[in-house]
């Protein structure tokens, strides 16, 4: 496959992620940003949404890590590592929903905290502004949240950081992609 489609991975992973969890939301009309999380949509049990929200978090995962262990290695090797990892845990989210309970809060904790981590390795790797934005805006929404600075369920910290990292992604992943295009247009003919 062409190295710009792999590149264009980073872009339709996280849309599709969100996309998925947003139709899930409107679906459900028991559905409160005040108390529920956003695993909530996907109890097998009790969840009328559960087969589209599970079934958008593995795609997104698998498409996210493809992207991660293609296009976005050449551009940040050990982020891309992280990456994989984070995706893979947004995949087991999916496949360990609330039905399994302690491992399914086990697995949300760490894929959160995996995106962190994912968020500061490249800071380090590649020194870009913006991931410090999206980190601070990420880590702030857990911290607000875990010191009760407002009254919501954890949808909301869950919602504000992994739009976060959706738009790096994004945007990175564009970068990727046009700095691709360019080469290509660069070559001699």
């Amino acid at each position: 496959m062409d190295e710009r489609k792999y590149a264009l991975l980073g872009v339709i992973g996280p849309l599709i992620a969100h996309v998925f969890i947003w139709i899930s939301i409107i679906l459900s009309p028991w559905f409160s940003w005040q108390k529920d999380a956003l695993s909530d949509l996907g109890h097998a049990v009790w969840s009328d949404v559960a087969p589209i929200f599970n079934f958008g978090l593995l795609l997104a995962g698998f498409l996210i890590m493809v992207y991660a262990v293609t296009a976005f290695r050449k551009h940040a090797k050990y982020t891309s590592i992280c990456l994989t990892f984070s995706a893979f845990l947004l995949q087991m989210i999916a496949t360990f929903d609330e039905v399994y309970d302690f491992l399914h809060h086990a697995v949300s904790v760490l894929f959160f905290i995996s995106l962190g981590v994912t968020l500061i390795v490249y800071m380090m790797e590649r020194r870009a502004p913006l991931t410090i934005i999206v980190f601070i805006i990420g880590s702030s929404s857990w911290i607000l949240y875990w010191a009760r600075v407002y009254s919501v369920g954890v949808a909301v910290p869950e919602i504000i950081s992994s739009t976060a990292v959706a738009l790096w992604m994004i945007l990175s992943a564009l970068r990727i992609y046009f700095e691709i295009e360019i080469r290509i247009q660069s070559r001699p003919t």
